[in-house]
């Protein structure tokens, strides 16, 4: 029976990242399958600049028009997908008229504030606790990060998984001259900002052509410090692919990544990554197979040259966005049913 499911994000256009490549293509698929999809995002709202990351848009008064749009739609399942204005208001929501809902964790929220403004990770951490505990279950992409959110006090009962996928059809392996610099050409693919430690990528002594793609707080920096560096600026669909499959090594330094999805799209093109050993990479290479993953990059770079693309591909292969909805679907509960949550 099709479903009417209320999802609310604050991570959205123009935004270009994996939480918002995992929303779209969850809500496209589903869509498909016959259900009838509220998304709630900022595009719909006034916003403010979010400090340190202007690209990054806050709405601001958005109780009143959050309430009004599920009172219209009258959801069967609701799902509140971040925890910044919007995802507050539909808590609220929630809350008020006593309707159960699910969440989803996908970024370390608290690490990347303790990057940005040296508040005390525990604080950011406590403010999670208190955002997620009244929802019915907690959708999460690894086993890993679920591990370190039940040590950090969260409850282990209320965890669901909710993995990624990967556009196969579109990340594939490609003709290499696409990209006309020196190789090898290593390249990294996301968010240029400081929790994603491109500095450690950007400082390696090795041979070959940097490439970087992507924009953020951090580009300009960059720029005017490794003035070698490729920096190609943003890049979506057909061209995205077709870079990412020119690259001889995808380098993703970052420590703080829940999953990492730019790591299936790199693997679904047949180019090899190398990494820290960490969550993220931890839950999706093969070491020394699809990926080498070394405390010293340098060592990872230079074991990822050696990797073979079709095992890359191949991994990728068992990413779909077809499983990943159905996981999503799986993991809603019924407005009505009786809410799991304990008191807020």
């Amino acid at each position: 029976m099709p479903l009417k499911i209320a999802f609310i994000t604050d991570a959205w256009y123009p935004q270009i990242n994996g939480v918002v490549t995992t929303i779209e293509n969850t809500c496209k698929t589903i869509r498909g399958q016959g259900h009838d999809v509220l998304l709630i995002t900022p595009d719909q709202f006034n916003t403010i600049p979010c400090p340190t990351y202007p690209s990054i848009k806050l709405s601001i008064f958005c109780y009143p028009k959050v309430k009004q749009l599920l009172d219209n739609f009258a959801p069967d399942c609701i799902h509140i997908a971040t925890e910044g204005p919007l995802g507050l208001s539909a808590r609220k929501y929630c809350l008020k008229h006593k309707l159960a809902f699910t969440t989803s964790f996908h970024t370390l929220f608290a690490e990347y504030i303790n990057l940005r403004f040296k508040t005390p990770v525990t604080w950011g951490y406590r403010l999670l606790h208190w955002f997620h505990k009244p929802a019915s279950q907690i959708m999460v992409a690894t086993a890993r990060v679920e591990a370190d959110l039940v040590n950090r006090g969260f409850n282990k009962n209320k965890f669901v998984r909710w993995s990624r996928g990967v556009d196969t059809d579109r990340f594939k392996p490609r003709d290499k001259d696409f990209l006309k610099y020196p190789r090898p050409i290593s390249m990294y693919v996301g968010r240029v900002a400081i929790e994603k430690n491109i500095e450690a990528f950007l400082s390696l002594p090795v041979p070959g052509t940097k490439v970087v793609v992507g924009g953020g707080p951090q580009l300009n920096t960059l720029k005017k410090n490794f003035p070698a560096v490729v920096f190609a600026g943003f890049e979506i669909g057909e061209s995205l692919a077709k870079t990412m499959a020119a690259a001889d090594i995808f380098v993703f330094p970052s420590r703080t990544d829940t999953f990492g999805i730019v790591m299936l799209d790199a693997l679904a093109c047949g180019v090899p990554v190398a990494a820290f050993p960490v969550q993220g990479p931890l839950d999706v290479l093969i070491d020394n197979q699809t990926g080498c993953m070394r405390e010293n990059l340098q060592e990872a770079f230079k074991g990822a040259l050696e990797l073979n693309s079709e095992d890359c591909r191949q991994q990728a292969l068992n990413y779909s966005w077809q499983n990943c909805s159905a996981q999503f679907l799986n993991n809603l509960v019924p407005v009505s049913s009786i809410n799991k949550a304990e008191p807020d």
